[in-house]
C-alpha cells in the first residue's frame, strides 16, 4: 500500500468503485492522499497491477468484524462423558440419564462409560443393560456413533445429537 507499492504504473479504481485508467503510482499515490485514503494494492499479478483508493484502516476493521461474527455463528460440539458402574443405584441412574439428556438436548456428544472394578468384570452384561437402558431412554434425541464395546475394565459408547429437521 502507497509508498510500498514498486511498480512505475497500475491500474486505479476510486473509492466509488470508478475506472481512474492507468495512471502513475506517484500520481496515484497523490490522488488518494488528497482524498485522505490510501491506494491499495489489490490485484498484484495483473498487468499493471491494479490498485484501489480506500480508507485502509477502517476495510480491515471491517473485515475483522466480519470474521468475528463468522465465529460467533459457528457451533462448538464438546465431548460430555458421563461415568457408571453396575451397581449404580436407580435413582443415581435415573440423574445421570437426565444429565445424558440435557447435554444431548445442548447439542454436545456424549461417551457414557460403564466402569468394572474387581471381579465385577465377570458380570460385563450389567453395564450392557446399563448401556442399553440408556439408548432407550434418550434415543429421540440421539444417534450411536459407537456401539459398545469393551476396553480393558471399561464398556463404552458414544452418542451424538439428531439431526434436527
Amino acid at each position: 500500500m502507497n509508498e510500498r507499492i514498486t511498480v512505475p504504473t497500475v491500474r486505479a479504481i476510486g473509492d466509488k468503485g470508478e475506472q481512474l485508467g492507468i495512471v502513475a503510482t506517484v500520481d496515484a499515490i497523490k490522488i488518494a492522499q488528497d482524498a485522505g485514503m490510501d491506494l491499495v494494492e489489490v490485484a498484484p499479478d495483473a498487468t499493471p497491477p491494479v490498485c484501489r483508493i480506500m480508507d485502509y484502516g477502517r476495510y480491515k476493521f471491517q473485515q475483522e468484524k466480519r470474521q468475528a461474527t463468522g465465529k460467533k455463528h459457528q457451533a462448538t460440539v464438546t465431548l460430555k462423558e458421563i461415568k457408571l458402574r453396575p451397581k449404580t443405584g436407580e435413582h443415581d441412574f435415573m440423574v445421570k440419564a437426565n444429565h445424558i439428556r440435557q447435554f444431548l438436548e445442548k447439542g454436545h456428544k456424549v461417551k457414557v462409560t460403564v466402569m468394572f472394578r474387581g471381579r465385577e468384570i465377570v458380570h460385563s452384561e450389567l453395564g450392557q443393560k446399563h448401556l442399553e437402558r440408556i439408548l432407550e431412554m434418550c434415543g429421540d434425541l440421539c444417534a450411536m456413533d459407537a456401539p459398545p464395546k469393551m476396553e480393558g475394565r471399561s464398556m463404552h459408547m458414544l452418542l451424538s445429537p439428531a439431526k434436527k429437521h
